[in-house]
């Protein structure tokens, strides 16, 4: 999480012709760590990352936590890193909802609620990720310094209660996105037209964000929500950051969390 990447103009060669992303505001932020490459959602750090691992691995890990993915990852590219696969709602609420339990994968069952009778029994939960990294993540997600170079401290991403979640807007505003999860709840909104035609000045923090916070906070009107303890072979530890153009830190001291031996 303190690892930094570059949040500058790339020019990605590929196969059609260069790739070159851009963060939703068209501007750059510099060096950055991954907690607030993430936090803040910038995609220029997100397809730097994909780069370094590949879209083909990175797929390979969206099929893990049951992305139905149609195409390979050298199909949809460096792109891949931002969304470009179309996946419907539950699919995509379940991922996160994989990375809420720990890393480990179960399909989802829908029942039309009330529903008194047993359902069909659960599907046997397996490992699609590693737990501690699920445990970073969820930790960055549900830092609010972390997504304040983008969101503000006061965000409605902001609840009174512990949870993680990120927000997205796909290409030309056709679907905004926001996926999160409290102790008890994963909870996934789509907000877009249903024929599919771009929205106008309707992002993932306008559209969809205060669907889910409403949705949050009337599930956790009397229930709490506390954040999850650390999995065994994390560890906690203080982190400064030096300048690289003058005496000013890049970012701020603080503890973070690693990978037990890294």
């Amino acid at each position: 999480a303190a690892s930094l990447l570059d949040d500058a103009p790339t020019q990605i060669p590929t196969a059609g012709g260069l790739y070159i992303p851009q963060n939703y505001d068209r501007q750059f932020k510099g060096w950055v760590s991954v907690r607030t490459a993430l936090g803040a959602s910038l995609n220029v750090p997100a397809v730097r990352t994909l780069v370094m691992v590949s879209p083909e691995a990175f797929a390979r890990q969206l099929r893990a936590v049951g992305l139905p993915l149609r195409e390979t990852g050298d199909y949809y590219g460096y792109s891949l890193a931002l969304g470009s696969a179309e996946l419907p709602l539950l699919a995509l609420a379940n991922a996160y909802r994989t990375l809420a339990n720990g890393g480990r994968f179960s399909e989802v069952a829908i029942r039309p609620p009330p529903s008194p009778a047993k359902g069909p029994p659960a599907a046997p939960a397996r490992a699609a990720l590693d737990r501690r990294a699920a445990f970073i993540v969820g930790d960055i997600l549900s830092d609010p310094n972390a997504r304040a170079r983008t969101f503000g401290t006061d965000s409605v991403l902001a609840t009174r209660f512990w949870t993680a979640v990120k927000t997205g807007t796909s290409k030309d505003m056709r679907d905004n996105w926001a996926l999160g999860w409290s102790q008890r709840y994963t909870v996934g909104v789509w907000v877009g037209n249903a024929s599919g035609a771009p929205m106008w000045d309707v992002s993932g923090t306008t559209g969809a964000a205060p669907v889910w916070a409403a949705v949050m906070g009337y599930l956790h009107t009397t229930q709490p929500s506390r954040a999850p303890k650390p999995p065994a072979g994390v560890v906690q530890a203080p982190v400064q950051f030096a300048g690289t153009a003058g005496p000013a830190p890049l970012e701020a001291a603080r503890s973070d969390w690693f990978l037990q031996g890294t």
